[in-house]
């Protein structure tokens, strides 16, 4: 249904009810989403949502993922009070990617770093390039 969208000029839209059920989830019913900081462009994290996902964060603003190792819906923030609230969810060309456009409470990061990339390929070495902004033991109370 995306690729209908490709002529379409700006401000042309579709219903997202009819788009929803058309997106390429995977076999477990997933599509990975990115969520970007919105005054920065920041990148901030990959993780998975399913349909209930993506619903509740539409529905309530405050972004709502799956998480795979637990087999739930996973509230940013539940535990450790960094929410992400949505300014604008995106998909790319084919549909098979999210793009949440958040604003960001803290870090993004369980390791209490901003964002989750913080290791960079340095020639024939992993860098770690940032450090944590709070402990993961202070973040999440344990």
């Amino acid at each position: 249904m995306l690729k209908q969208t490709e002529k379409f000029e700006i401000g042309q839209s579709l219903p997202w009810a009819e788009v929803i059920e058309t997106l390429p989830f995977n076999a477990d019913g997933l599509l990975p989403a990115i969520a970007q900081q919105h005054d920065t462009g920041e990148v901030l994290m990959m993780a998975w949502m399913n349909r209930e996902a993506m619903d509740e964060t539409i529905s309530t603003g405050r972004v709502c993922y799956f998480s795979r190792s637990r087999q739930k819906l996973w509230r940013k923030g539940e535990s450790s009070g960094q929410v992400q609230m949505l300014k604008d969810m995106r998909f790319d060309c084919d549909g098979d990617t999210v793009l949440l456009v958040v604003d960001q409470t803290g870090p993004a990061c369980h390791s209490g770093r901003r964002n989750c990339f913080y290791n960079a390929v340095r020639g024939d070495r992993l860098e770690v390039i940032s450090e944590p902004l709070i402990s993961p033991e202070e973040l999440y109370g344990k």
